[in-house]
């Protein structure tokens, strides 16, 4: 609770006076580091600072705190490699080195055919960042053991920045009415003046780590906090108008209850459909109480209707204009694609439109060609292999849907996507029920 409070102490506090983000994020990393480094990364604390910084990323890129705009992924990496300083990886984490190293050609393709005017470095770190998060998040957590109540840890971690920003954006648009404009667009106002996306996705992380622990803790007190923090995190992520981090919020929390009602048994069974009841009714009040206050403007955003209530011709908002250029690219160069960060450049001389990749499988096919291909099929099939020998990570599916739910909307730009991707690899142990069966698994 107390934890919970000083979140909310920081949203109000960087609201009052935004140059204070700039001093809090520095002295978060000190803290974070020494976190680690004094406890020698016994407990996986490594990944507990990767899971924070993972979920304040936008929190403080929207307030204008960091010094460059990729340093979220920048110190997520950090943390995990001196994460894998301390405790290695596993020798069956082979098929990601090879994805690692699959991305360094576009490189070499993309010094050659970058424009002048583009800056070389920007242009990589901007693309490749990205997948490489994804890439170490996976190297550590690959066949990574850890326990029931670290595994909760990592999840608070990951939750507590995402309540400051959730603090944040009810103090910097406590009215939502006033920021409407009469229009179904994203809102970047009720966003706190940052990309309506990208909030939208943290916020739906947010809600469904929330929606889960309605299940996962079994304490009621806890729950009703649980559930009006839901109702926030919802909330504001509705009124961003970006619907893909909500959407990608209710189909993970249908892939976790799918996978948690099947571990369950009898009696818990029965429980576990009452609390799904509640979790509905929750679910339909907000959307009621966000409909409302958006002047049924939401209800049209999600049904593809502008203000008037007219049906739109495109439901994508021009995304699939986007994937069809990389798609095209990849097709023109199919071997070596076109390199990296080049893609924005080839669509703006086929159709002279400048705008970044919103979908992370067409950026990768068309900027690393046949081995963008590689990549893909390494990074769907290899949990998938590890799912079907250890069924014991009951957050599986639902991260894996988030990751890939994620990238064919948002891509890469946030470290989120990626990290997430790492925990879905994660082997969970019980130490009460699995005291054999880990014995046998090589970390």
């Amino acid at each position: 609770m107390q934890i919970l409070l000083v979140h909310v102490l920081i949203g109000f506090i960087v609201y009052l006076y935004r140059p204070s983000a700039a001093i809090l994020l520095p002295g978060t990393l000190i803290f974070l580091l020494f976190f680690v480094i004094l406890r020698d990364n016994k407990n996986n604390e490594a990944l507990m600072a990767a899971a924070y910084i993972a979920g304040a990323e936008v929190f403080y890129r929207m307030t204008g705190a960091m010094v460059f705009y990729e340093t979220g992924k920048y110190t997520v990496i950090l943390f995990l490699l001196i994460g894998m300083f301390y405790k290695g990886t596993s020798s069956k984490t082979v098929p990601y080195w090879i994805y690692l190293l699959i991305l360094i050609p576009g490189i070499v393709v993309a010094s050659i055919t970058l424009d002048y005017d583009v800056v070389f470095r920007k242009a990589i770190a901007f693309n490749l960042s990205g997948p490489v998060c994804l890439g170490v998040s996976a190297l550590y957590c690959y066949y990574k053991k850890v326990s029931t109540a670290q595994f909760n840890h990592i999840l608070m971690m990951l939750l507590m920045p995402l309540v400051a920003t959730t603090a944040y954006l009810f103090f910097y648009t406590p009215s939502i009415g006033e920021t409407l404009m009469g229009g179904t667009n994203a809102n970047y106002a009720a966003s706190g003046g940052y990309g309506p996306n990208q909030v939208s996705t943290v916020m739906g992380l947010g809600a469904f780590i929330l929606a889960t622990r309605l299940f996962v803790i079994k304490n009621k007190v806890i729950n009703m906090i649980d559930l009006v923090l839901l109702a926030m995190m919802s909330f504001r992520g509705m009124v961003t108008f970006s619907r893909g981090g909500m959407i990608t919020a209710v189909v993970s929390i249908a892939a976790f209850l799918i996978i948690y009602y099947q571990k369950q048994q009898g009696r818990a069974q029965s429980k576990m459909l009452l609390r799904m009841g509640v979790l509905v009714v929750a679910g339909f009040s907000i959307w009621i109480f966000t409909s409302s206050s958006t002047q049924g403007l939401l209800t049209n955003r999600y049904q593809n209707r502008d203000a008037a209530g007219e049906l739109k011709d495109h439901i994508t908002t021009g995304r699939a204009e986007l994937i069809e250029t990389e798609l095209d690219a990849f097709y023109n160069y199919p071997v070596t694609g076109v390199g990296v960060g080049k893609a924005k450049d080839y669509r703006f001389d086929e159709t002279g439109t400048v705008s970044a990749s919103h979908n992370e499988i067409s950026r990768l096919l068309s900027e690393h060609g046949l081995l963008g291909v590689f990549a893909l099929l390494i990074l769907i099939f290899v949990p998938i292999l590890f799912w079907t020998k250890f069924k014991n990570n009951y957050y599986f599916l639902a991260f894996m849907a988030f990751w890939f739910l994620t990238i064919n909307h948002s891509a890469m730009r946030i470290a989120l996507p990626g990290f997430v991707y790492g925990l879905a690899l994660l082997y969970i142990v019980d130490e009460k029920k699995d005291p054999v069966h880990r014995k046998r698994l090589n970390n």
